[in-house]
């Protein structure tokens, strides 16, 4: 199965991604946590042309083909194989990042958008993909707060990443048999019971 986490910056997903993995191994399961961009050693080194606040001068289009070619490699590399190993596959990001960001955030046309993302990931879909969706400025005060990096994209306007949270609440709303949109301005142990639940209701189990 392959779950991938998506949501504003702050919302929590690596820390979810975590905890989760650490309760579906404890029970039994393989599962491989991955991020984008990232992942692989190539991924790893685009991430950081992309997260670089000093690439101020980066282009839109340069842009969304760096997080595809990391995307790209990351398919390849590491989540095929693993799902034809039977695996669980928990991303922190994937494809419907590109549409939010570079489509809702920048502007770029969705359907080139959608051609080039499919291009990247032999057009791989997710089987659940979880929102955790919170206020835009909360998010982001929560990551200085704790003193996470700040990349390129956070240092963004609160308008830029206000278009990110409301397209993937377009998203969502366009595919709601894969998408489960969770509130994460909740105490982390909150939002964890409720990723597994959603996860484990998808496994056809009602409890581990």
């Amino acid at each position: 199965m392959f779950i991938t986490f998506e949501g504003p910056e702050g919302s929590g997903k690596s820390t979810q991604i975590r905890l989760l993995a650490d309760y579906l191994r404890l029970n039994g399961y393989r599962v491989d946590t991955l991020r984008e961009p990232g992942g692989t050693s190539i991924g790893d080194q685009i991430r950081g042309v992309l997260h670089d606040t000093a690439n101020t001068d980066m282009v839109p289009m340069t842009e969304v083909m760096l997080y595809s070619a990391s995307r790209a490699q990351l398919v390849a590399a590491c989540i095929r194989p693993a799902l034809s190993e039977g695996r669980i596959v928990l991303c922190d990001r994937f494809a419907d990042s590109t549409l939010a960001y570079q489509g809702y955030g920048r502007g770029l046309d969705m359907g080139v958008l959608a051609t080039l993302t499919a291009f990247a990931t032999g057009s791989l879909r997710p089987d659940l993909t979880i929102l955790l969706d919170m206020d835009v400025r909360h998010g982001l005060s929560r990551r200085r707060d704790e003193g996470q990096e700040m990349n390129r994209l956070d240092l963004e306007a609160v308008s830029f990443h206000e278009r990110v949270r409301e397209g993937y609440h377009v998203l969502a709303a366009a595919d709601p048999t894969r998408w489960v949109t969770l509130d994460a301005d909740q105490p982390v142990s909150s939002v964890a019971a409720d990723v597994r639940s959603t996860v484990l209701e998808r496994l056809g189990r009602t409890s581990l």
